[in-house]
C-alpha cells in the first residue's frame, strides 16, 4: 500500500525504546506481586513448606554436634581407661538426624513442585494477556514499533520472569529463614562466638549494596538491547531480499554490530557483577571462620563449650554466610526480574482502542450504504492529510478510489474500518456512525484483498477456510471455483491438501492472490475492499484475477484502490483524490469527457503502454 501513513520506526531499531534509563524497581515488583495475588494460597503454601524444610535442615547440625561430643568423650574415656564409645547412642543420634534431613528434603521437593506450577501459571497468564492485549491495541502502536520488539516482550521478557520467579522467590524465603534460624542456633551455642561471626555481616551488606547499585542499570540495559537485537534480526531476515537487492548487506551488518556491541557490553557487566558476589562473599566468610576457630579453640581449653559445639558452630557459620551470598545473588536476579516485568507491564498498560460501545448498532441487516461527511484526519493532528472528504456510496456499487501516491486512498480505508478515528466529520454505514458499532462487529462486515497477500503455513483448504471457519469442504471448493483457482489447485500434489510452506513461496504471486480472493468469497462480507490487488502480476494473470474479483464484487458494496486505471473503467463511481481531498468524481466516461486530473492520469498511463509496446 503505497499511501500516506504513519512513519514507521525502522528495522535497525532506531528510537525503539528511546533512551529510557531508569526503571522503577519497587513499582515493578509490586505490579508482579499484585499480578500473582490470585495464587496467594499456593504462595503461602510455598512459604510454609520452604520454611519447614529449612528449619528441619537448621536443627540438624546442633544434634549432629552431640554425636561428635559423644564420640570425643568416648575416646577421652577410653584413653583414660574409664570407659568407651557408646556407638548405640551415636547411632540413635545419627538416625534422628537422617530423619530430620529426610523431612527437610521432602518439604523442599514439595515447595519446588508448587513453585514450578505457580511460575508456569503466571507466565501462561502473562502470555495470554499479552496476546489478548495485542488484539486491543491500535494500529498506530504497531506502526511505531518493530515486530521483534513486540515479540521480545512475549518471549525473552516472559522467559526471564519465569526463570527468576522459579528461583528467586523460594531462594529468598529459604535464605531469610536460614539466616534467622542459624543466628538463633548460633546464639544458643555461644554468644561470644556469634558476635565474632557477626563482624562479617556489615561488610557483606556494604558489598551487596554497592553491587546492587551498580548492576541495576546493566541488567536493564541487557533487556533493552536484547529487544533491539531481536527486532533488528527479525526485520532484516524478513526483508533479506530487499537488503540484497539494494546492496545494503554491509550497512545492516554494521548496524547490527553496533547494537550487538551494546548488548555485549551491558551483558558482560551485568554477569560480571552477578558472578563476583560469590567469591567475594566466600572470602569474607573465610575470615569469619578464622576468627571463630581461634575463639572456639580458646573456649574449649577453658571448658566453656564442648568440642561438638565447635563442629556445629562451624556448620552454622557456613550456613550463615551462604544465605547472605544467596540473598546477594537473588538481589541481582530480582534486578533482571524487575527489568523484564516493567517491559511486560509497560506493554500491558498501553492505551487500548475502545472495543465496545454502550448500545451498539446492529450489523445483521446492514445493506452496505456508506457516507463520508466532511472527514478531516491526520496521523499527527498537527499535520492534517485529509482536509474535507465527502462522498455517498449506495449498496452494491463499485467505487474506485484513484490518485497519486500519498493522496490518502488507503488512509480512507483505514478510517472506514476504524483502525484510526477521524479528527472531525463522520463516516456512516446505513445511517449509523462507525463509532456506534463494536469494533470487532464493524470489521466483520468487511472483506479485504490486498496487494500484499496474507497466507500462512498450512493446507490450501485451511487457508481458504480461514475466511469462514465453519465452512464445509464443498463450500470451500465452490469459493475456489468462483475465484477461478480450482483448476490450479487440482493440478497440485495433494490438491486442496497441499501444504503451503512457511514463506508460502511454493505458489506464484498470482496464485496467492486468487487464493485470498477465494477466501474473501467464502467470507461473504457485505462490503469489500480491494487494494491494488493486481499490482504485482502479469497481464494474463491480471485478467484471471479481474474475473475472480468481478465475481467477488457482484451484489456487494466494493471499494477498489487502483493505480492501473484500465481495471476500474466499469466502476459505478470513481473518486479522484489529491492531497487528501476529492477533486473529481463520476464514472469513467464522465471524467474523461471533463478532461480534468483523471483524464490526465489515464492518458499518461495509456501513453506509457503504447511506448512500451513500440519498444517491444
Amino acid at each position: 500500500m503505497s499511501e500516506t501513513r504513519r512513519p514507521r520506526r525502522g528495522p535497525m531499531g532506531h528510537g525503539m525504546i528511546g533512551g529510557e534509563k531508569a526503571k522503577d524497581f519497587s513499582g515493578s515488583m509490586k505490579k508482579i506481586l499484585r499480578y500473582m495475588g490470585k495464587y496467594k494460597v499456593r504462595l503461602a503454601l510455598v512459604a510454609v513448606t520452604a520454611m519447614a524444610g529449612t528449619i528441619f535442615n537448621i536443627v540438624g547440625p546442633k544434634i549432629l554436634g552431640k554425636a561428635t561430643t559423644e564420640l570425643f568423650n568416648g575416646l577421652v574415656a577410653k584413653l583414660g581407661g574409664t570407659g568407651g564409645i557408646d556407638f548405640g547412642k551415636i547411632g540413635q543420634i545419627l538416625l534422628f538426624v537422617m530423619g530430620l534431613y529426610f523431612c527437610s528434603a521432602a518439604f523442599s521437593f514439595l515447595q519446588g513442585f508448587i513453585m514450578s506450577g505457580i511460575s508456569n501459571d503466571v507466565t501462561y497468564s502473562l502470555r495470554r494477556d499479552i496476546s489478548q492485549k495485542t488484539n486491543r491495541l491500535p494500529l498506530k502502536y504497531f506502526e511505531s514499533k518493530t515486530t521483534g520488539e513486540v515479540l521480545s516482550r512475549v518471549t525473552n521478557d516472559v522467559d526471564t520472569l519465569q526463570t527468576s520467579l522459579n528461583q528467586s522467590l523460594t531462594q529468598l524465603i529459604t535464605s531469610t529463614t536460614t539466616l534467622v534460624g542459624v543466628f538463633i542456633m548460633m546464639l544458643s551455642i555461644n554468644v561470644w562466638m556469634t558476635l565474632a561471626a557477626l563482624v562479617i555481616l556489615p561488610i557483606s551488606v556494604l558489598i551487596i549494596g554497592v553491587v546492587m547499585k551498580r548492576s541495576q542499570k546493566f541488567f536493564q540495559g541487557q533487556q533493552k538491547y536484547l529487544g533491539e537485537v531481536n527486532g533488528q534480526i527479525e526485520e532484516i531476515y524478513g526483508g533479506h531480499d530487499v537488503v540484497r537487492v539494494f546492496n545494503k548487506e554491509e550497512d545492516v551488518v554494521s548496524e547490527f554490530e553496533k547494537v550487538n556491541q551494546k548488548l555485549y557490553n551491558t551483558a558482560w557487566k551485568s554477569q560480571f557483577f552477578s558472578g563476583i558476589m560469590m567469591p567475594v562473599m566466600q572470602f569474607i566468610g573465610n575470615l569469619g571462620y578464622v576468627m571463630v576457630a581461634i575463639l572456639g579453640g580458646f573456649m574449649v581449653i577453658k571448658n566453656a563449650i564442648e568440642v561438638g559445639d565447635i563442629q556445629s558452630f562451624f556448620q552454622y557459620i557456613r550456613n550463615f554466610t551462604q544465605p547472605i551470598q544467596q540473598i546477594a545473588q537473588v538481589t541481582n536476579m530480582l534486578q533482571s526480574t524487575a527489568a523484564a516485568s516493567e517491559r511486560i507491564f509497560e506493554y500491558l498498560e498501553e492505551t487500548e482502542e475502545d472495543q465496545t460501545v454502550a448500545e451498539p448498532a446492529d450489523t445483521e441487516h446492514l445493506r452496505g450504504n456508506v457516507e463520508f461527511s466532511h472527514v478531516k484526519f491526520g496521523y499527527d493532528p498537527e499535520h492534517v492529510i485529509i482536509h474535507d472528504f465527502s462522498a455517498k456510496v449506495k449498496d452494491g456499487q463499485k467505487i474506485a478510489i484513484v490518485g497519486p501516491t500519498g493522496a490518502g486512498k488507503t488512509t480512507m480505508v483505514k478510517l472506514l474500518m476504524r483502525f484510526y478515528d477521524v479528527n472531525s466529520g463522520s463516516i456512516c454505514v446505513d445511517g449509523h456512525d462507525v463509532k456506534d458499532f463494536n469494533r470487532s462487529e464493524l470489521r466483520e462486515m468487511f472483506g479485504m484483498v490486498l496487494q500484499d497477500t496474507w497466507l500462512f503455513s498450512g493446507t490450501i483448504m485451511e487457508n481458504i477456510r480461514y475466511g469462514r471457519l465453519d465452512a464445509t469442504d464443498e463450500e470451500v471448493i465452490e469459493a475456489a471455483k468462483a475465484a477461478h483457482v480450482h483448476k490450479f489447485i487440482m493440478q497440485q500434489p495433494g490438491g486442496y491438501q497441499m501444504v503451503l510452506n512457511e514463506e508460502t513461496n511454493n505458489v506464484s504471486q498470482g496464485q496467492k492472490q486468487l487464493l485470498t480472493i477465494a477466501r474473501a468469497i467464502l467470507a461473504d462480507n457485505r462490503i469489500l475492499i480491494l487494494d491494488e490487488a493486481t499490482s504485482s502480476v502479469d497481464t494474463r494473470t491480471e485478467t484471471r484475477i479481474q474475473k475472480a474479483m468481478d465475481a467477488l464484487m457482484k451484489g456487494r458494496t466494493s471499494f477498489v484502490i487502483a493505480h492501473r486505471l484500465s481495471t476500474i473503467r466499469d466502476a459505478d463511481l470513481i473518486l479522484v483524490m489529491k492531497d487528501g481531498d476529492i477533486i473529481e468524481q463520476g464514472n469513467h466516461e464522465e471524467l474523461m469527457r471533463d478532461g480534468g486530473f483523471y483524464a490526465g492520469l489515464y492518458n499518461s498511463q495509456f501513453e506509457r503502454v503504447k511506448e512500451a509496446a513500440a519498444e517491444a
